[in-house]
């Protein structure tokens, strides 16, 4: 099994534990969170698996950088407002943006390999 292979195998992995993830956080938002968890939670899991099922669209079309920025920008967009949630501290919330960038970041990338061709 080549690189190219592994890399793709393991976006399909983390994609899939991402989508998990969200679900499982929307679900603990919903259902046993109260509060401004509720929110941070909600918006985390959408964030979050948009950007899982962006990552696989990306991998289908061979976008594999994308793809990782969707991955880790979802991590630690979704990442820091689940600690917040779970009564880390608030500060965590100055993280957040990092996240956010790597999204956009993903997204402009995606969009230059589409301009290329």
């Amino acid at each position: 099994m080549g690189r190219g292979r592994t890399a793709v195998n393991a976006i399909l992995l983390l994609a899939a534990l991402s989508g998990a993830i969200a679900v499982g956080a929307g679900a603990f938002g919903a259902h046993g969170a109260s509060g401004a968890a509720v929110e941070w939670l909600k918006t985390g899991a959408h964030y979050q698996l948009v950007h899982a099922v962006a990552a696989l669209v990306a991998l289908r079309f061979e976008a594999r950088g994308p793809a990782w920025l969707f991955l880790a920008g979802g991590a630690v967009f979704a990442g820091s407002l689940y600690l917040m949630a779970l009564d880390f501290p608030r500060w965590l919330g100055a993280v957040t943006p990092i996240g956010g960038t790597l999204l956009i970041g993903g997204w402009l990338w995606l969009a230059w390999i589409g301009a290329r061709g």
